[in-house]
């Protein structure tokens, strides 16, 4: 590793704890009663329905529920799930009662909830939502429009290929239009759009004139009717309202307290933590525990919607058992480093060798701990995840055997795993090594037993 001065540390320890006063802050101002949020932080976290309670709301037609099908409340059903997970909100129950005709929805509170309103929170999941068809890749130019255009859609196999389609059947105005459209475009992509974002990209492999078409590139058969269930949705010939009578609001099921308990454990248990990295490893032990509180912070940010890159989610209990978890290994990583910088000074080497050879005796036995917890992360995130999400993607080879299972507890505490060995590697390798052989360099800190050496040496 190339020579690090004295200032590494300040740099380091300065950016670390930038980044987590900034994750756990925020920046936001108040013009009146508006919060302007330019920076997501702690507070606008969402928290799960088992941490804080939430919403029960029965969405139901608005036509006649005899001349509804039974595939009609499939796309129903489909249209309140693709609006939560737009939202990023993975924490949420949607159940299709077809004997009814209703579609049964459990959401959690959004995180600047203070008056706990029902129908003031029903509202954010919006109206039916709204299917196009447009050309290219944008929605500047729309060639078809719901249910005026689109009349309905299944997923099919293809007789002649085998492969798994999505069989499209237009109206009367849909097929004139699609005609034309996909008679211009041949071999050009026109999209699929359910409010603002986008289903998918077929492209146009010959014009279509009798008003059905078929949509290829479907990987298996869930891939199939989750498309045509979407396109469905937004081609519905109703639309949904909500039940105000049956509407209620929806208890912690660990009580109104338990957050505040967690946060409370949680803050107790770190600082012994770092009592006693400090106490058993002296200044390892202190930049262990700064690295530590970056790796916290920075799972946060990620939690938050603090990067742009990284859409917020809604945090679960089991995604909190995620971050302790990870917390746990980051742990670990430094107590490995820290014993193995021991055993260099009990050979003879000096405070920059024995640095330099224990991250790397160290490092092998740490990736492969976090790589184990990696693969973990991406099969959880995978196959409980959304069926459009990398991982499930990834592993739809596999997935393909089994149904499709969208538990956003079980995803929650896959990411926050993820999240946090990616940030074990950045903070407990990368940033402490930085900090550690940055102050090193001060004269008054070299002395081996400041690093676990014997005192005599």
């Amino acid at each position: 590793m190339k020579r690090v001065g004295k200032p590494a540390f300040f740099i380091v320890a300065l950016l670390i704890l930038s980044l987590t006063c900034l994750a756990f802050m925020g920046v936001s101002n108040y013009y009146g009663d508006n919060r302007n949020v330019y920076v997501k932080g702690a507070q606008d976290i969402r928290w799960g329905i088992d941490i804080r309670g939430g919403v029960e709301a029965v969405f139901m037609p608005d036509i006649d529920i005899e001349s509804i099908t039974d595939e009609h409340m499939d796309a129903a059903k489909e249209i309140i799930e693709t609006r939560l997970v737009n939202q990023n909100i993975t924490d949420s129950e949607v159940y299709a009662d077809n004997k009814n005709k209703q579609i049964i929805v459990r959401f959690p509170w959004k995180s600047e909830e203070t008056d706990f309103d029902p129908a003031a929170a029903v509202q954010e999941l919006g109206e039916t939502a709204l299917l196009t068809f447009c050309e290219g890749t944008t929605q500047e130019t729309v060639i078809l429009q719901g249910a005026q255009d689109i009349e309905s859609a299944a997923p099919g196999v293809d007789p002649d290929t085998g492969a798994y389609v999505v069989q499209l059947k237009l109206t009367g105005e849909g097929k004139s239009k699609f005609a034309e459209a996909t008679t211009r475009l041949n071999k050009q992509i026109i999209s699929i759009w359910m409010d603002k974002q986008m289903i998918s990209q077929p492209t146009v492999n010959t014009p279509i004139t009798d008003g059905q078409a078929i949509i290829t590139g479907m990987a298996d058969a869930e891939e199939a009717k989750a498309l045509a269930n979407k396109i469905n949705a937004g081609s519905l010939p109703f639309a949904l309202t909500v039940d105000d009578s049956k509407m209620q609001v929806v208890s912690p099921t660990l009580g109104a307290e338990a957050l505040n308990v967690m946060l409370l454990a949680g803050c107790i248990a770190f600082g012994l933590i770092c009592i006693l990295m400090i106490a058993k490893y002296r200044l390892p032990g202190v930049i262990a525990c700064i690295g530590l509180v970056g790796q916290v912070g920075g799972m946060i940010a990620c939690i938050s919607g603090f990067f742009p890159q990284i859409p917020s989610f809604t945090m679960t209990i089991p995604g909190i058992a995620g971050i302790i978890l990870s917390i746990g290994m980051g742990v670990d990583a430094n107590v490995i480093t820290s014993e193995r910088i021991k055993e260099e000074f009990a050979k003879g080497k000096t405070i920059d060798g024995a640095i330099d050879s224990g991250y790397q005796t160290a490092f092998s036995a740490i990736l492969d701990g976090n790589i184990t917890n990696v693969l973990v992360a991406i099969v959880l995130m995978g196959a409980f995840g959304t069926p459009d999400n990398i991982f499930a993607k990834l592993l739809s080879p596999i997935m393909q055997f089994f149904s499709s299972s969208i538990t956003g507890a079980i995803y929650s505490f896959g990411f926050t795993l993820l999240i946090g060995v990616v940030f074990n590697f950045i903070m407990g390798v990368g940033a402490c090594r930085l900090m550690l052989k940055g102050i090193s360099k001060f004269k008054g800190l070299r002395k081996p037993s400041f690093y676990g050496g014997a005192k005599n040496a």
